[in-house]
């Protein structure tokens, strides 16, 4: 018996055994349909994101009711009260049942009304959002009324309805809603929004935005128990005067007026109008209103591209102010594109932005000459600047408790009398040469850099793999230092000196000028403007008179039949490649084989046409044209070297280099009977036009190579062992140093 019941269990145990050996097959998650509550409230999460989402919501409610005044009161930044009050049309008595249910909305009954929709509300999901997250009270009243109604709405997962009937209650003409204990459901949002103070500045901004558009309805923002408001504006006729009272006398004071317009329906169709400040306006962080079609949106391609030509203007750390109003045909515009309608689609949005940006880049062009400096007394000598040191330091303590004391090792130092540090304000002045009292700087800023941002390079394989070798090869540490540096001066005729931080650096300008405009060739490619030659140059010659140079024996005239059917041969080549040369490269050349058009790579800047023969014998001899990749790489790197920044082929006037023009006059006067007077003679004609060439590579390197480093370089990593970049000294080690001594 006992061994029979040991069988069976054995026979048990082993059973259980083969069924562990047998996959489990798990069957797929069941799609189940959520509650109608769940639903709302994921909804109500991604329409109403914060308190500034709500209030925007209810202001934009009241203004498409037609409302003149709107208040806004806010308690812990709108977690524990958000209270919108208005006077506009109110809401009827028998809607009052649906206002809060989802998708109710007097704004539209059917899709098609979305494409001429004029209102800035349309979904009818906020107000349901609202009561999903929040209390939601509404005491409104509309025109013939004695008495206005309030309706308490409670959340829970059958909410969006009605808790009861209206009640009488003592209002005033308009609507007033009430939000309390908002994100009360939702513990992990409202514990990432317990910064009262963060989402009450935004509320202010929102506010301070509306009040300068809306110019007839008056605004005014506080916080609960405040007996002062933030915000208090009155409707006005003069947009000026909202920004004044808005933002302050100081902004308004360096506004401009823009305004542009196109009606071609090939193109586009808006108006823009507006003010963007010039030159001298000074701040820290970019102020850009933007509303389309009486909506407050925001357009992140617009910003960057007025960006990009504030940056040729203003100093590094400072930002403008931007306020634009642009106006299309309904029907152009696609406002349901995102769950808070921040943001809205424009038909030909590239097309108008570019529009856009060149009116502002033309307007702050003009505006440049006019550019106003604060004062500031000059010290009378280095002397007195020493006794001054003392009272001229900031106070610590005026930068508020926040503030922290820098070491004194760890201050980055620049010359009190040029904020840039430049190295020409430690030298001996010098009067100004004709090319500098022709070119004003301030005039010339906003023209020296690459304003737009470079356009979409042909759609062609090997351009965006040689695009994408440069941004994946970007050395970032270098990157930081070309994008923040401070131009300091010309060391030498190939290095420059660049403040970066505390640290000083030589940086290899040919290296770096060179690398540069082979990126841009091929970002720009097929997107050139044109360099117009005033006489067409020959091929051949040009190729002819490259071989001379590279001959070593100039007196040799044998082989100079080879030469001329090289250049033959080159020219030949050049001729059958021209049309991919203009096409691509914006590198004409006729049929008679004459170089008339070379591209524009960077903005006010024309190459050392004296280098034009190297270029044209290095398109003929260095280019594969049999592969497309390697083509385009070595036409980029010949352009590249050529439109380089090399040292002007005349000595440098300035120390030993004199002496050249000094013996050029001595060896051509030796008949003369006074050597001695002849050997103290300049070639003054020599002279200036090497004064003038190098004067010019300086102001480029500053003013054009220099700022266009800093939006479109990505220096490669090779650069940081190259010795294109080198340390040359750091203000913590010189503390280091000079504490042991």
């Amino acid at each position: 018996m006992e061994m029979e019941q040991q069988q069976l269990q054995q026979e048990k145990e082993g059973e259980e055994e083969d069924q562990k050996d047998i996959p489990v097959v798990k069957e797929p998650p069941k799609i189940r349909r959520l509650d109608e509550s769940v639903v709302n409230r994921i909804a109500a999460g991604e329409v109403i994101q914060r308190p500034v989402s709500a209030i925007k919501e209810l202001v934009e409610n009241s203004l498409d009711a037609g409302s003149t005044s709107i208040n806004v009161v806010v308690k812990d930044g709108g977690l524990k009260l958000i209270q919108v009050s208005d006077d506009g049309h109110g809401i009827r008595h028998e809607d009052l049942p649906i206002l809060c249910e989802r998708h109710t909305t007097s704004k539209l009954s059917s899709f098609e009304d979305l494409q001429s929709i004029k209102s800035m509300g349309f979904r009818g999901e906020a107000l349901a959002s609202m009561t999903y997250v929040g209390h939601v009270t509404v005491t409104t009243i509309t025109k013939g009324q004695l008495h206005g109604y309030s309706l308490l709405l409670r959340v829970s997962y059958k909410d969006g309805v009605m808790e009861h009937e209206p009640k009488p209650c003592a209002a005033v003409k308009g609507t007033q809603i009430m939000i309390e204990n908002l994100f009360y459901n939702m513990t992990a949002r409202r514990k990432t929004l317990q910064n009262s103070g963060d989402d009450y500045s935004k509320t202010v901004d929102l506010l301070s935005r509306f009040a300068i558009h809306h110019i007839n309805v008056g605004f005014s923002c506080r916080k609960h128990g405040a007996s002062r408001a933030d915000v208090h504006t009155v409707a006005t006729s003069s947009r000026l005067d909202a920004i004044r009272s808005v933002y302050g006398a100081s902004v308004v004071r360096n506004l401009m007026k823009i305004e542009t317009s196109d009606s071609d329906p090939n193109s586009s169709i808006f108006e823009m109008d507006g003010f963007i400040s010039n030159s001298s306006y000074l701040a820290k962080k970019i102020t850009m209103v933007l509303f389309i079609n009486n909506r407050l949106v925001e357009c992140s391609a617009l910003k960057r591209a007025v960006e990009v030509v504030y940056a040729s203007t203003l100093p590094k750390a400072s930002k403008p102010f931007i306020y634009m109003s642009i106006s299309l045909p309904p029907e152009h515009v696609d406002v349901n594109v995102h769950p808070t309608k921040r943001e809205v689609s424009l038909l030909n949005q590239e097309t108008i932005i570019e529009k856009i940006q060149s009116v502002v880049e033309t307007k702050l062009r003009n505006s440049n000459d006019a550019r106003t400096f604060q004062e500031q007394t000059a010290q009378p000598s280095p002397s007195d600047n020493l006794d001054t040191t003392k009272d001229s330091l900031p106070d610590p303590s005026a930068s508020g408790p926040k503030s922290q004391k820098v070491p004194v090792h760890k201050m980055v130092r620049t010359d009190s009398s040029d904020p840039a540090g430049r190295l020409h304000a430690y030298l001996k002045a010098k009067p100004p040469s004709h090319c500098e009292m022709l070119t004003r700087l301030a005039s010339v800023r906003s023209s020296v850099r690459q304003r737009r941002n470079p356009k979409e390079t042909a759609d062609l394989t090997s351009i965006q793999e040689l695009i994408s070798d440069i941004d994946s090869n970007c050395h970032s540490g270098l990157l930081d230092i070309v994008r923040q540096c401070t131009y300091i001066g010309m060391a030498d005729d190939v290095f420059a000196l660049l403040q970066y931080n505390t640290n000083l650096y030589l940086a290899n300008v040919v290296n770096l000028s060179k690398e540069l405009m082979y990126q841009q060739v091929l970002r720009r490619f097929s997107h050139f403007n044109a360099i117009q030659l005033s006489d067409p140059a020959p091929l051949p010659e040009l190729i002819m008179l490259a071989l001379k140079e590279e001959d070593l024996d100039t007196e040799c005239n044998e082989n100079d039949d080879l030469k001329e059917r090289i250049a033959q041969m080159n020219t030949a080549l050049l001729k059958q490649k021209s049309e991919m040369l203009d096409e691509y490269f914006c590198i004409h050349i006729d049929q008679q084989g004459n170089l008339s058009r070379l591209p524009v790579i960077l903005d006010q800047y024309t190459p050392d046409m004296d280098r034009v023969p190297e270029f044209v014998l290095c398109l003929g001899n260095d280019v594969d044209w049999e592969d497309e990749k390697n083509c385009f790489q070595a036409i980029s790197a010949a352009l590249g070297n050529f439109y380089a920044m090399h040292p002007p082929l005349l000595p440098n006037p300035s120390a030993d280099g004199l002496q050249f023009y000094r013996r050029r006059v001595a060896e051509t006067s030796l008949d003369e009977e006074d050597g001695a007077c002849v050997e103290d003679e300049i070639d003054h004609e020599l002279l200036s036009e090497a004064e003038t060439a190098w004067a010019q590579r300086d102001w480029s390197i500053q003013h054009v190579l220099v700022p266009s480093l800093r939006l479109f370089f990505k220096p490669p990593t090779s650069m940081a062992t190259n010795g294109t970049f080198v340390q040359v000294a750091s203000l913590e080690k010189l503390y280091k140093t000079f504490e042991r001594c």
